[in-house]
């Protein structure tokens, strides 16, 4: 998992980048019921990588059944970009009363928060894009956590969870009807993060039951 240019010019690297790869070392995968596992969400000003940028970032830890929601992040970014079109989805506003940091200072708060928990996310790809494009525009690498997609996960497992066929679910809302999991803030960062952690719970139990729950299963790898 950890890549060569970590070891090539580490002086180059700034200490808090250096501590989140440091997490790494020796790193092994625990019992998934044991496993610090990050359910965490963006909202941008667009879908692209490259020219959008991220608005928010939400983001909550479980371990086993258990949610920690006292152990959340919850971050809003300044922004240079704005794109008023999407405002109708997420509802935040280029200038309100939020208190907001910067780019590089949410790049630390998050790493320092994630370290080398799995990561959980709905398209979780959007989401990874958006944060090693980010990494990559203050010189850094990209992120070296594992990744489970509940999207994904979903999909590939419903023919373990249920009996009868069932058409591909590409949005949160459809697994939350699916599986019965109430859409408290929905389209802000922290309530999807959260949405999310509870949807990949009820994916997990309904395999756990089936005796299919395997590292190998779950990962996006």
């Amino acid at each position: 998992m950890i890549l060569k240019w970590f070891h090539k010019n580490k002086k180059d690297y700034p200490d808090f980048w250096m501590d989140y790869m440091d997490s790494f070392k020796n790193f092994k995968k625990s019992p998934i019921e044991e496993t610090r596992f990050i359910a965490f969400d963006t909202e941008t000003t667009g879908f692209d990588k490259k020219n959008d940028r991220i608005l928010s970032i939400g983001a909550v830890t479980f371990i086993g059944k258990s949610i920690h929601v006292n152990d959340s992040l919850e971050l809003y970014l300044e922004q240079e970009i704005f794109n008023p079109e999407t405002v109708k989805i997420h509802g935040l506003m280029k200038k309100n009363a939020l208190e907001k940091v910067t780019e590089l200072e949410a790049i630390k708060l998050f790493l320092a928060y994630i370290k080398n928990a799995v990561l959980i996310a709905h398209h979780a790809n959007f989401d990874k894009n958006m944060v090693n494009e980010m990494l990559a525009r203050h010189g850094l690498g990209k992120l070296q956590n594992s990744f489970i997609d509940t999207g994904h996960l979903f999909y590939k497992s419903k023919h373990i969870i249920y009996r009868e066929h069932l058409k591909k679910h590409d949005t949160l809302d459809d697994l939350c009807k699916e599986l019965n999991v109430p859409k408290v803030d929905r389209h802000t960062a922290n309530g999807d993060a959260l949405i999310t952690a509870i949807v990949f719970l009820k994916i997990l139990s309904r395999l756990d039951k089936r005796k299919n729950l395997q590292w190998e299963y779950l990962l996006n790898e």
